[in-house]
C-alpha cells in the first residue's frame, strides 16, 4: 500500500514563488510507486488548494484562472493523519495524507508557523521542528547559537525599525566606527537573498536599510567578507546522524549571489537547478573536508531534521570561513 505525501508549498511570504518551483522539482522527482503525491498549494492569502491543475508550472502564470480549476480546501488532523476537507461542492470530500511534505520559503512558511500548524494536528512531517525552523530562519539568532558552540560566523549588528527611526544617524556611526565599509544589508528572517545589498558609503548604506525594512521589522548589518567565494553543502538525517554531500560553488553575476542569479537568470521554471555551479566546487581536500564539517555541526547544533543546505563565506586570501 502506497504511503500518500501532502506536499504543501506557497504561502504567505515573498518567496511564494520560489517555493512553487521547489515544490514541483521535487514532486517531478518523487517515486510514484511509492508515494501517492497530494499537491496543496498555500495561496498569498493562505487559503489551501489541491487538484492536479496544481502540477504544471504554467498554470501559475494566472493565479486567479489557477485557483478557479484547484479545489479548495481546509486542513485539519485526525488520528494523526492529515485530513483536507473539500470546501467545493455539494458534498464535502475528504481527502487524507499520511504525511505532510513542507516544500516551502520564507516567513510564514518556513519559519516554523506552518510546522508549528502541523505539530497542533498532530501530524507526522518532513524536515525541520518549530525551534529549528524558527533558529534557522531567523540569521540573528542562528549566529549566536552558532558563534556559541565555536562555529565561525560574520559579526553583525541588529535593530528594529523602531530604533531606526530614532537613531539612524547613531547606528550609522556605531557601523561604521565598528566595522567599515563595505558593509551587507539584509532583512533578519528572509531568505532568497530579497532584501539584501552591498554597501559602500553612507547614502548607500540608509537606502538598503530602508529596502530591508520594507520586507522585516529589524534588519542585520555585517561586513562583508572580501575575496569572496560562496560555498552551499547540504546535510541530510538527523541532529544525532546526519551525512554531508560534497560541495558546490555557485557562479554569481556580481559579488554577492543575488535572487537574479539564483531564480531568473536562466529559467524562472528551473529554480536554483538552471543556475551556474561548480559541482564539486574546487578546494583542497582539507578545505573542503573542514567545510562539510562545520555543515554538520550547524545541523546538529540547530536541531535540524530532513534535508538542509548551510551556506558559506570564503575569503580566498586568508582562507577564513564562515557559515
Amino acid at each position: 500500500m502506497k504511503t500518500s505525501v501532502a506536499v504543501l508549498f506557497g504561502g504567505r511570504s515573498v518567496e511564494h514563488e520560489v517555493s512553487v518551483v521547489s515544490a514541483l522539482q521535487a514532486i517531478a522527482n518523487m517515486d510514484k510507486e511509492k508515494y501517492d503525491i497530494i499537491p496543496v498549494y498555500i495561496s498569498k492569502s493562505g487559503d489551501f488548494y489541491t487538484g492536479d491543475v496544481l502540477l504544471d508550472v504554467e498554470n501559475f502564470r494566472d493565479i486567479p484562472a489557477l485557483i478557479k480549476k484547484a479545489r479548495q480546501v481546509v486542513p485539519y488532523g485526525a488520528d494523526g493523519v492529515l485530513k483536507l476537507v473539500s470546501l467545493s461542492g455539494l458534498s464535502k470530500k475528504v481527502i487524507s495524507a499520511d504525511v505532510a511534505f513542507p516544500i516551502v520559503h520564507g516567513t510564514n512558511c518556513e519559519d516554523g508557523t506552518l510546522q508549528g500548524l502541523l505539530e497542533l494536528y498532530n501530524i507526522p512531517y518532513v524536515g525541520c521542528n518549530v525551534m529549528s525552523a524558527a533558529a534557522g530562519m531567523d540569521k540573528y539568532v542562528s549566529k549566536i547559537m552558532l558563534k556559541d558552540a565555536g562555529i565561525p560566523v560574520v559579526d553583525a549588528k541588529r535593530f528594529y525599525n523602531f530604533e531606526w527611526r530614532s537613531g539612524k544617524d547613531g547606528i550609522c556611526d556605531a557601523l561604521e566606527k565598528e566595522y567599515g565599509y563595505p558593509l551587507i544589508v539584509k532583512p533578519v528572517n528572509l531568505g532568497s537573498s530579497v532584501g539584501i545589498t552591498k554597501v559602500s558609503d553612507r547614502d548607500a548604506l540608509v537606502e538598503a536599510v530602508e529596502l530591508a525594512l520594507s520586507f522585516a521589522d529589524n534588519v542585520l548589518v555585517e561586513r562583508a567578507v572580501q575575496n569572496l567565494r560562496e560555498i552551499n553543502c547540504s546535510v541530510y538525517g538527523s541532529a544525532s546522524v546526519n551525512h554531508a554531500s560534497v560541495c558546490e560553488e555557485p557562479i554569481s553575476a556580481d559579488d554577492i549571489l543575488s535572487y537574479a542569479d539564483k531564480y531568473t537568470s536562466s529559467s524562472s521554471s528551473k529554480g536554483m537547478s538552471g543556475s551556474k555551479r561548480r559541482i564539486p566546487a574546487e578546494l583542497p581536500e582539507e578545505v573542503a573536508e573542514k567545510i562539510r564539517t562545520f555543515a554538520q555541526k550547524t545541523f546538529t547544533v540547530l536541531d535540524c531534521s530532513g534535508v538542509a543546505r548551510i551556506d558559506f563565506l570564503m575569503d580566498d586570501s586568508s582562507g577564513e570561513i564562515f557559515v
